[in-house]
Order: structure tokens, then sequence, then C-alpha cells
């Protein structure tokens, strides 16, 4: 995700200036991304939409503080990042308990016995991140789902490069032990 955001052509300056076609566009490209993001945080479409939305709005209003136009994927996620950070202070323990988990997978395959068992994975890749604090579910989605480098996911996250490589070390090892307890 980072790799591509880097090489394309997006009319940052334009946005920059306010044109409201170069809005467009950076909306288009990037509303798949961050909403996949938001959703693995959040567990819930309507909210993920929302933030969505929100991240977009903070966007526009704050477009003047992108100090590096090539990173406006980097910074959106940030956007988004502070979005869900926002959004679970406001969640009460019984709120985050009760909330609904929506499973719908992306296909990325055509043969569907190879879609089925890929799903499925997927499905208990996504289950078992969601017994992750949401620290280290963030980290997990940014480095393997979104490919942002550490670096990237640490001014995302706004934390040290140190803490982004101990929170991707822990998450791991948990969702190995989470793993090898379900599968015992």
């Amino acid at each position: 995700m980072a790799d591509m955001a880097e090489t394309e052509q997006l009319p940052v300056a334009q946005a920059k200036a306010g044109d409201p076609a170069a809005w467009e566009a950076l909306f288009r490209r990037y509303r798949l991304p961050l909403y996949v993001y938001i959703f693995e945080m959040v567990r819930n479409e309507e909210t993920s939409f929302d933030l969505v939305q929100e991240t977009m709005i903070n966007a526009v209003r704050h477009i003047g503080t992108l100090r590096e136009e090539q990173k406006i994927g980097g910074w959106l996620f940030g956007i988004a990042h502070q979005k869900c950070v926002q959004w679970f202070r406001r969640q009460s323990r019984e709120d985050l308990a009760l909330k609904e988990v929506a499973e719908e997978p992306i296909e990325f395959q055509d043969d569907a016995g190879e879609l089925l068992v890929r799903r499925e994975q997927e499905s208990e890749f996504m289950q078992l991140l969601e017994n992750l604090p949401a620290a280290q579910r963030s980290a997990l989605l940014l480095y393997f789902v979104e490919q942002f480098t550490l670096a990237e996911i640490a001014a995302i996250s706004d934390v040290s490069v140190g803490t982004v490589k101990s929170r991707l070390h822990y998450g791991k090892i948990a969702l190995r032990e989470l793993w090898e307890v379900k599968n015992t």
C-alpha cells in the first residue's frame, strides 16, 4: 500500500489549493484502504464509514500541516488511527463486549476450493486478531495488511519505531499463542 501511494501521481498540491476534483481523486484512491483498516480496528461497518468520512473531513481542514506531499497515504492513515483511538475512548467496556462482528472477507482468488480455504484462514486470523489489544492489532494491520514501513507506522501511531517493533513482536507472539490454544 505505501509503495503504491509513493509512486502514484496524486493531486496533493491541487488539494492543498482547495480543488474539489483533487479531493475527489484522493478520496477515491484512499477510501477503501482506510475503510479496511478502520473496520479491522472497530469491527463495525457503520462506524467504519463514519470514521472514514471524519478522516477525510479532518484531512480537508488540516491539509496545510502535510509537509511531504508524497506521504499523503501515511498522513491519512495517521488521521484514521487517531479517529479510531478517539472512538475507542468514547466506548464503554460493555459496548465493546457487545459489538457486532461482520465478516465479509475480500475475494482474492478465482478457484472456488482455494477461495473457501483462504476465506476460512482469513476469518480465523481476524478472529484471533480481535483478541489482541488495539495497539498490537493496529500495528499488525498496518504492517502486514497495509504494508507500511516501521517508520511510517510509528508516525501514524505517534510512537517510536522501537514501540512499533515491540507491538509487532508481542502481537505475533500473542497470535501464535492464541493459534496454538485454538488448535489444541
